[in-house]
């Protein structure tokens, strides 16, 4: 089993100096099956020696495994273990800043009263000019009602919020853009939208995250009709776009066109759905989805509206058999769905040079290991692997772009754009089985997305 950061922790103990000076904590420990990080006396004391120990495990059963050996060591006692990424949260992940000075009456005055009323009335005149004199023009609401976190389900809105304020810390890392969690005490779609539509005037876009599927589909739509800035979707659009950027960049190693390409999908909800509208718009001809209940079609009886539009433009031949029968001879498997779905003999079975995207996180629908025995190309939805399908290449350029533009609509275009600059990052020297998107820290992406949505728009200075 393969350690990850997320499970980093720290071990304080006491120990007696001849322990500490024997190496039988660390034997302990990597017998044990921890890889240590780091080892630090705290207080080198008299009688004991205080130390932290840092290692990765596999998980916290197996931290507290750990702490038993240690704890059966004569000489050595656990203090405390903590988990690093606890310790990360602690007290949040942002915070608010000031950007002008405040050392006086005279700054006071300009900033606040009786100055800011001039400024006030300004835009009580021209509303337009709260994008230039307020913090609208630079602002992101990540909205959620924590009913589809992650892959942790309907958690509620206390739990989700973990993970907007680690979206809104993303914002302001990769494209410099003042992001702020609202989590909804409410998954009422009625109560979802008129909050957020009362909300916007301080907000110059809104980004929803982890809302459910089918619910998620009716939110935006409304939003997007009655707000006058940019809406988008996380979970359904930024997946589309680097998936679809992956694609691209996959489809010139094996050398197929992605119009010939035969792709089977795994998930049909939000993001899945986002994927195949996007492909298709891309000119993606042969696309089979299935979902918890089989391949999607016109046969079916059990579709909502919008899957049943999705079933209009794909599965044209009303294949109606297994996942595993889908994948004879496929080009490409997509999955956005749940763990182990598919195994080595289903991607065996697929086409030459076959392309493997399982992307349902943490555990994706086969273990990359194994597609890899068959795969040209494999890509996961995790940071451990090669080829991480992760949306923070997609979002914040996408929304620096529309910020800065001024730009409302988030059209098929745009989507296209940002895809194609994402994968343009990867360079033709660089790009190989192993490398088909560029990584979220390369500084090059936002910047490049931004560009192509500004592009792609051609709108300038609108919006409110």
């Amino acid at each position: 089993m393969t350690q990850a950061a997320g499970y980093s922790i720290t071990i304080r103990m006491h120990v007696t100096p001849e322990l500490h000076a024997s190496g039988k904590i660390i034997a302990a420990v990597s017998d044990s099956g921890g890889v240590i990080t780091g080892l630090d006396v705290s207080d080198p004391g008299t009688e004991t020696t205080v130390v932290d120990l840092s290692a990765l495990v596999h998980d916290p059963d197996h931290a507290e495994s750990i702490r038993d050996t240690l704890n059966g060591i004569d000489g050595c006692k656990v203090d405390k273990v903590s988990d690093s990424v606890f310790l990360v949260h602690l007290g949040g992940k942002i915070e608010v800043g000031i950007k002008v000075p405040m050392r006086n009456r005279t700054d006071l005055a300009r900033a606040y009263t009786p100055g800011v009323a001039r400024v006030c009335l300004a835009i009580a005149e021209n509303p337009s000019d709260a994008r230039n004199l307020t913090i609208k023009r630079n602002t992101v609401a990540v909205v959620t009602d924590g009913s589809a976190v992650l892959g942790l389900g309907n958690i509620g809105p206390e739990a989700a919020m973990p993970v907007m304020e680690g979206k809104a810390a993303l914002f302001k890392k990769f494209a410099n853009v003042d992001a702020w969690p609202i989590c909804l005490d409410t998954q009422d779609v009625d109560e979802i939208v008129r909050t957020v539509e009362i909300i916007a005037p301080g907000f110059g876009g809104i980004n929803l995250e982890d809302i459910s599927a089918p619910r998620c589909f009716e939110v935006e739509r409304r939003l997007r009709e009655r707000l006058k800035i940019p809406v988008f979707h996380d979970d359904q659009h930024g997946t589309a776009v680097v998936v679809l950027a992956a694609l691209i960049n996959a489809s010139k190693l094996v050398k197929k066109d992605l119009s010939s390409m035969k792709i089977v999908m795994s998930g049909a909800g939000a993001a899945g759905a986002a994927v195949a509208q996007l492909l298709l718009h891309a000119g993606v001809e042969s696309i089979m989805l299935f979902d918890s209940k089989g391949a999607v079609s016109t046969l079916r009886t059990d579709l909502d509206p919008d899957r049943m539009e999705l079933a209009k433009r794909t599965n044209l031949n009303q294949f109606t058999g297994s996942l595993s029968e889908a994948l004879v001879g496929a080009d490409v498997f997509i999955g956005v769905s749940q763990p182990n779905v598919i195994t080595a003999v289903d991607v065996e079975k697929m086409a030459k040079d076959s392309i493997v995207f399982a992307l349902a996180n943490p555990d994706p629908e086969i273990n990359p290991i194994e597609a890899a025995k068959f795969a040209k190309v494999v890509a996961t939805g995790r940071s451990d692997f090669p080829n991480q399908i992760n949306n923070v290449l997609a979002f914040p350029g996408i929304f620096r772009g529309l910020l800065d533009s001024g730009a409302i609509d988030i059209t098929e275009e745009v989507l296209m754009a940002s895809a194609k600059a994402i994968a343009e990052c990867v360079s033709e020297n660089a790009l190989s089985s192993v490398y088909i998107v560029p990584s979220v820290f390369d500084s090059n992406v936002a910047p490049a997305v931004a560009a192509a949505v500004i592009a792609a728009t051609k709108v300038k200075g609108s919006g409110s």
